[in-house]
């Protein structure tokens, strides 16, 4: 019985020594550190503190939380799981982190996710600069404790400016806020910028058509196109515009200032509040929302179809069987003479549009208004040939403006991806001594389309040419038999220029 009442006090003390202790323990067995342990049991923190780890605690005395302002302890304990739960976790690491482990300077993340800097100078280690470790590396199971002599406080959240914020907080831009927020750019302007915002007011989105404004909304990448047409990277305060200059936006795009007198606007908008200036970039206040320029048509034959000047051009581009070829990559210079023009040529020739259209030699007179390869009116130059798809020449004469023949062009440069339409205001007539009735009568090709080789009458001909739809040619020979192998070329439209007799024929073939 002696034995067993004997045992029982040393039972008791290997379940203490075998207790696991926690950083919670070291501050609630301190007698210097009764207002940390009051905080941190108010705080609710004491459960978490006391979890797995590993911990850093830098635990300020009883003496820090006193040197504090008056009342700050009880206004912080009176809200223990907010402001009071922020500034203890702002001592705490999520990690373990022993003195010996610190170095001169480093940064560390507080488990309240803020930022604190420690420094190290002859081995007097600081926190933020303001706590100084007086007593380190208490250990426990789930951490270490250092004592530190003040109380370190979170940064103070700052207060931004930024763009963004100018149109959040605006009454006159409630629709432009939603829209920035729905398309994730309002983050962007809340960056680092320097931005430029024109801002469209909500009366501005009203005069949009209802059933757009719908599509628009709905559609966010057609949304985002416009929205980055309203933002230029940098900082252009009104004092730094001027009259023509163009500004290129997020978009890519460029928007163009006009200045008359007071009034300053950007495209058509007018600012009418300028100069609200951010943290990052400056907001110019508009009252129309501006729309980027359409993309370029994707050929030149959509120019001709869009155009309400070439109606009868459309139609002959189709008759012929070009829409195709006009289509294709190119590039193609086309000077497009307009519906006045074509009727003038009705009218001379004394026969109706749908006579002109029925014209066996149509493909060939338009084929000599088109050339291989983009030529901007920038590319023309006085005197300069250029050889028609046709196979006919043009001469382009400069005075006073830009000439193809005798036709003059009125409207030049029309982008396209596959070429450039210049507008002339005459139907260009083919070169003399070809006559484009007879051209397509004097032979006729087979099998159209073909995979490999195209055979012709019984015509002789002198000369043949094989010309690709960029204007090159890819065969050339002289009096050849009645076919000529085409399997070296690549799928595709390709011409056939034959001369005979004295004259010049041109027949497309499409190879398969």
């Amino acid at each position: 019985m002696l034995k067993h009442t004997l045992l029982l006090p040393l039972l008791f003390v290997g379940l203490f020594l075998n207790a696991q202790t926690t950083v919670v323990d070291i501050v609630v067995g301190s007698d210097d550190h009764n207002t940390l342990e009051a905080a941190v049991l108010a705080a609710e923190l004491a459960d978490d503190l006391s979890g797995d780890g590993p911990f850093t605690l830098f635990a300020p005395t009883d003496a820090a939380f006193t040197a504090l302002p008056a009342g700050t302890v009880e206004t912080l304990l009176a809200d223990p799981t907010g402001d009071l739960a922020d500034i203890l976790l702002y001592h705490a690491l999520g990690a373990e982190v022993l003195s010996t482990s610190l170095v001169a300077e480093q940064t560390v993340t507080m488990l309240n996710g803020d930022e604190a800097t420690v420094t190290v100078v002859d081995n007097t280690v600081m926190i933020n600069g303001v706590a100084t470790v007086i007593s380190a590396d208490l250990t426990a199971d789930n951490g270490v404790v250092h004592v530190i002599d003040a109380v370190l406080l979170p940064p103070a959240d700052v207060e931004t400016n930024t763009v963004a914020d100018i149109i959040a907080g605006s009454t006159d831009h409630f629709v432009l806020n939603a829209v920035l927020d729905s398309t994730g750019l309002d983050e962007v302007l809340a960056g680092e910028g320097p931005f430029t915002v024109f801002a469209p007011v909500d009366a501005a989105f009203d005069q949009i058509p209802p059933f757009v404004l719908l599509d628009l909304l709905t559609n966010n990448e057609a949304l985002t196109e416009i929205l980055t047409y309203h933002v230029a990277n940098g900082n252009v305060p009104s004092g730094d515009l001027v009259d023509g200059q163009t500004i290129t936006t997020v978009n890519g795009e460029d928007v163009t200032v006009s200045i008359m007198g007071t009034t300053v606007m950007i495209n058509n908008a007018t600012v009418i509040v300028a100069d609200l200036v951010a943290d990052n970039g400056v907001v110019h206040v508009i009252d129309v929302v501006l729309n980027p320029p359409a993309p370029a048509p994707s050929t030149v034959v959509d120019i001709i179809v869009n155009s309400p000047d070439h109606n009868l051009l459309e139609l002959a581009v189709g008759a012929a069987g070009l829409v195709d070829a006009l289509s294709g990559e190119g590039p193609f210079t086309v000077f497009a003479p307009t519906d006045a023009a074509i009727g003038a040529l009705v009218a001379s020739l004394d026969i109706t549009a749908d006579e002109l259209l029925a014209l066996e030699g149509l493909g060939d007179i338009l084929k000599y208004h088109v050339v291989g390869g983009s030529a901007l009116s920038t590319d023309l130059s006085d005197g300069q040939i250029l050889t028609s798809l046709q196979g006919g020449e043009l001469e382009i004469s400069i005075d006073m403006g830009v000439m193809v023949n005798d036709a003059n062009v009125i409207v030049a440069d029309l982008v396209a991806e596959n070429g450039v339409v210049h507008v002339i205001d005459a139907v260009l007539s083919l070169p003399s001594g070809v006559d484009h009735v007879q051209l397509t009568d004097l032979f006729n090709v087979y099998p159209n389309p073909t995979v490999d080789a195209i055979r012709w009458n019984g015509v002789q001909v002198d000369r043949l040419q094989i010309v690709d739809a960029q204007g090159r040619t890819r065969i050339e020979t002289s009096n050849p038999a009645n076919s000529i192998d085409l399997s070296s070329l690549e799928a595709g439209m390709f011409y056939l220029v034959i001369e005979a007799d004295g004259q010049r024929a041109v027949k497309s073939v499409l190879k398969h």
